[in-house]
């Protein structure tokens, strides 16, 4: 199974361990990844800014980059739901739709197409899980609490196989964390706001860690951790499903 490995660019410059875990987790489980060295942003910015016609150069990269591979996977559900939703190249839309069919969020990858709802690791700490509202409501990657439907979260799944781990589960547990991209720059203190209270259903459970899919989500809550001069710490949950059995 060819995999392209598809990193979002704010992973690439700022938490470049996370696209490596990505890439060693992919590994582990039999695939056969490959990095494309040409990619670059995927214009979600510019897109959600209402500047989607500024994104053309974005998309006929990452077609130029992607095409050819089995799937294409992300540890980042805000950037592959933007793929998904968006990919558009006039000259090249059948090949476009193709790829939006084959883009991927790592859990929703490990679980839907590979099948494994089991990873060996070691992870003897508190965690929290934040589901991100891009990868929640947008891949549907868990329930949403007000829904009247059976509950399920796929990243949850493969966490609580996690050796040590003790998995908490939040009070809100699908609140939103305030980032929005752009969003925590226009409205910066609404965004910050919603970080505390998101910050605050973790601390109430006394977490070590606060893990997620969508490191955007996790930077903005780094930020206001940071601050606080707190003790909690934030990861990827490529990094906890990455790490080894002692």
């Amino acid at each position: 199974m060819k995999i392209g490995l598809f990193i979002p660019c704010y992973v690439d410059q700022f938490y470049p361990k996370v696209g490596i875990a990505t890439y060693e987790l992919l590994q582990k489980l039999g695939c056969e990844v490959h990095f494309p060295m040409g990619q670059t942003c995927c214009g979600q910015p510019m897109a959600n800014s209402g500047y989607v016609h500024l994104t053309k150069g974005c998309d006929a990269n990452f077609i130029s980059n992607f095409a050819g591979f089995d799937y294409i996977v992300c540890p980042s559900g805000s950037c592959v739901l933007h793929v998904k939703e968006h990919l558009h190249d006039d000259k090249k839309q059948e090949l476009a739709n193709e790829l939006r069919k084959k883009v991927f969020e790592l859990t929703e990858f490990i679980t839907d197409v590979l099948k494994i709802d089991h990873i060996e690791g070691n992870f003897p700490y508190r965690v929290g899980m934040h589901q991100s509202c891009h990868g929640q409501r947008g891949l549907k990657l868990s329930q949403m609490t007000e829904l009247n439907a059976p509950a399920f979260s796929k990243p949850e799944r493969l966490l609580s196989h996690i050796k040590g781990i003790d998995l908490v589960s939040l009070t809100r547990k699908d609140e939103c964390c305030g980032f929005g991209g752009t969003f925590c720059v226009t409205e910066e203190a609404v965004s910050v706001k919603m970080g505390q209270d998101r910050i605050t259903d973790h601390q109430n459970h006394q977490v070590d860690y606060i893990t997620g899919g969508d490191m955007s989500c996790l930077m903005h809550l780094e930020g206001i951790l940071k601050r606080q001069k707190s003790t909690i710490k934030t990861i990827h949950i490529a990094e906890i499903l990455n790490s080894l059995e002692n």
